[in-house]
Parts: structure tokens; C-alpha cells; sequence
């Protein structure tokens, strides 16, 4: 089935909001709930990540690719999965979903809808974590999408759930998300002077893995369109 262009922004839309609703109201739960427990809230925070990734995948996936994430848009646009001209609007849509679901979080649990963060996420430890998380999120795309395209949300799902705990900066891995933490102060949250630098270090890592990944595989290309699902890209 092919979708309009209007559809395919609006799942963007739709699946990063409610992606990022589970990622800041998974981490108000767990603050809540854990005591002051700083490693039982990140394992749900994690686990509530994952799991939400799996299935906004598989839900959105066939309309949009569930990209969910610029750095994943823009890769996908180098290699020819997406249309250059659709970029600037998956952007928009995946930015202001991501916002939205923050705003819905903080609702859910009685708090403003955007407070800006105080959390201090600064130096070059953390920003190189970001570089990693990306270049790792990205790795996983390409390869599972070449050889196992089935498999890539349980695949993108349990990295990114690994990542929270491998990398000092929990891994954010993805510039709308990073933007929209900013205004969570909570245990999700990122101060908006500490946003740049990751923004950076996760464009830097998503181009570092597709053009490693474009010398691994160099049919690569030929299987951009089904990021990160296979999709209908076409304007009814």
C-alpha cells in the first residue's frame, strides 16, 4: 500500500510523541517509585524504551519507516531511501512529536507541560557517548535492514535498551528527542546548553556508521527505502 506524504509526517509525528511520552513518564514512574533508587529508574527507564520501541515500530513502521529520529531521516535521504524534499518535513514532524510528548508526560503525572531542564549532561565523555550510541543505532539499521529486515525493531528496540546502560549518557541518540528532553526537568532531562554538543556528536555518528556501512555493504542503498520498515513512500 502506498501513503501520501501528509500520512507518512503524521506517523512520524504521532510515534515520536508517544515514544517520548514513554521515555519521560517512564522516568517520572521510576523516580517516583524507586525510593531514590538512581539504577532501578534507569532499568525501567530503559526497559519502558524499549519495549515502546518495539512497538511503535511495528505500528507505524509501514506507513512512515518509523525513522522517529533526524539523524535517521538524513541517513536514509544520503542513500536515496527518502526524498530529499520529504527531509525537511519528517524533521518538523518528528521535533514537534517529540515536544508533544513530552508535554503529554508532564500532564500525566500533574506537572508544567515544558519546565526547562537542570540536568547536567556536559564534556567530552558524555558527548563522545552520544557519537557512539548513534554510530551504533545506525550500524544496526543498516546491517539488519540489508540481511534481516524483519528483525530490526526487536533489533533497534534491545540496542537502545543496552545503550542506556553502556554509555554515561544514557543514550539519547537522536537530535528531536535531545531538543525536547531540554524541557523535562526531570530524570530524563538534558540543560539546553549541553543539547548542542550532543546534536553534533549524534550527526557525526550517524554519517560515520552509513558511510562505514556504505563500504561493508556496497548494495546498501539498494535497500534504503525500508528504513526503517519497508514502507509506501509514494503520494496517492
Amino acid at each position: 500500500m502506498n501513503f501520501s506524504l501528509a500520512r507518512r509526517v503524521a506517523a512520524e509525528a504521532i510515534g515520536t510523541a508517544l515514544l517520548l511520552a514513554a521515555v519521560v513518564g517512564s522516568g517520572i514512574m521510576g523516580e517516583r517509585l524507586s525510593g531514590g533508587n538512581l539504577a532501578i529508574t534507569l532499568l525501567a527507564n530503559a526497559v519502558a524504551t524499549g519495549a515502546a520501541l518495539v512497538a511503535l515500530i511495528l505500528t507505524f513502521g509501514p506507513i512512515s519507516g518509523a525513522h522517529f529520529n533526524p539523524a535517521v531521516s538524513l541517513a536514509d535521504a544520503s542513500q536515496g531511501g527518502l526524498a530529499w524534499r520529504d527531509v525537511p518535513l519528517y524533521v518538523l514532524a518528528q521535533t514537534c512529536g517529540a515536544f508533544a510528548g513530552v508535554a503529554a508526560a508532564h500532564f500525566m503525572f500533574g506537572l508544567p507541560l515544558f519546565t526547562a531542564s537542570h540536568h547536567v549532561r556536559a564534556g567530552a565523555a558524555q558527548t563522545f557517548s552520544e557519537f557512539i550510541a548513534t554510530f551504533g543505532l545506525l550500524s544496526v539499521i543498516w546491517g539488519c535492514v540489508r540481511f534481516r529486515s524483519q528483525a530490526v525493531p526487536i533489533a533497534v528496540a534491545a540496542y537502545i535498551t543496552a545503550a542506556y546502560w553502556f554509555t554515561s549518557s544514557t543514550s539519547f541518540a537522536n537530535p528531536a528527542v535531545t531538543l525536547a528532553r531540554s524541557m523535562s526537568d526531570t530524570f530524563v532531562g538534558i540543560r539546553l546548553a549541553d543539547a548542542p554538543a550532543f546534536i553534533v556528536a549524534q550527526l557525526g555518528g550517524a554519517a560515520v556508521a552509513t558511510i562505514l556501512f556504505r563500504w561493508l555493504i556496497p548494495s546498501l542503498a539498494n535497500d534504503a527505502g525500508a528504513v526503517i520498515m519497508q514502507h509506501g513512500d509514494n503520494n496517492e
